[in-house]
């Protein structure tokens, strides 16, 4: 079990249905930076963060709108460790097999379009979603080339890349861009569970993936839905590091919706009764290999 544990908090996902489910999920730049500082507040080390359009409440990749976010926590003088995600603008969408037709929802892009709010602004970390998948009808495009190149513009710009792993295989596409000297030690990797597509949310799973990390991998993870808590003790007993937030569940307990910061606290909770510590800011950048931005 980890001496010390780091608190990822997701503050609000790329989900557009769930905007209708929770009136209060975080839409506008200063929202979301707001629930930043509440999360860091609660214990949270670092914060992953999506945008959404302020009109609308839609999943958005807009430069502008990761600019505003950045801008009002550093302006805060905040020590939380930002981390945006590069998961965004990868998806393809077939209207037909038979010929073959792109959807017009698809939202595709090439690497650089796809991680250009990192490779611009310089967060501390980046998430690199590590395996082309179907998420329903809608396929998640990771192939070698684009995670090579993402890999690139992130070391490039000094970012860490957090190597989100939905399967078993995910890892081992990882561990080639490792062996390729394209993600410099430590790896971080995390562990998306329980998301309805990938790896499901139990302990026979969880130890798989973790069994064939390679050797002074950092790892975490976190599970969806009503396995949002389950796993962060299941993580914490077996040395790994811990991810909540709204992104990945909505409810403090059942029928009762939860802000990202009380999700947090019920982390910090069961962390500090299993015997462990939760991670500062600056004790979560000497285990992740990290400097901050100045």
């Amino acid at each position: 079990m980890s001496e010390k544990v780091i608190i990822t908090c997701a503050l609000t996902g790329g989900n557009s249905a769930v905007v209708a489910k929770h009136p209060k999920i975080p839409i506008t730049p200063s929202q979301i930076a707001d629930a930043a500082l509440d999360a860091a507040k609660a214990g949270a080390a670092v914060v992953h963060i999506h945008v959404r359009d302020p009109e609308t409440g839609a999943p958005s990749n807009r430069f502008d709108l990761y600019e505003q976010v950045v801008k009002k926590l550093r302006d805060a003088s905040t020590d939380v460790i930002i981390n945006l995600t590069s998961g965004m603008d990868g998806e393809l969408v077939l209207d037909s097999i038979e010929p073959a037709k792109i959807g017009e929802t698809s939202t595709l892009k090439k690497p650089l379009g796809r991680c250009l709010h990192a490779v611009k602004l310089q967060p501390e970390i980046s998430s690199l979603d590590c395996g082309t998948m179907a998420f329903g009808e809608r396929i998640f495009v990771a192939r070698m080339s684009d995670l090579r190149e993402l890999a690139k513009l992130m070391r490039e710009a000094g970012v860490k890349p957090e190597l989100e792993c939905f399967d078993l295989g995910h890892i081992e596409t990882a561990k080639r861009l490792i062996s390729e000297q394209l993600i410099e030690a430590p790896p971080l990797f995390q562990f998306c569970l329980s998301t309805g597509y990938g790896a499901p949310g139990v302990p026979i799973a969880l130890q798989a993936m973790r069994e064939i990390l390679p050797p002074g991998a950092v790892w975490g993870g976190f599970g969806c839905g009503p396995d949002e808590m389950r796993m962060v003790g299941q993580l914490v007993n077996m040395g790994g590091h811990v991810r909540v937030g709204l992104e990945d569940n909505i409810y403090l307990r059942r029928g009762v919706l939860a802000s990202n910061a009380e999700l947090v606290e019920n982390a910090v909770g069961i962390i500090e009764r299993m015997g462990a510590s939760v991670a500062t800011p600056a004790e979560a950048r000497a285990i992740l290999g990290l400097k901050k931005r100045g």
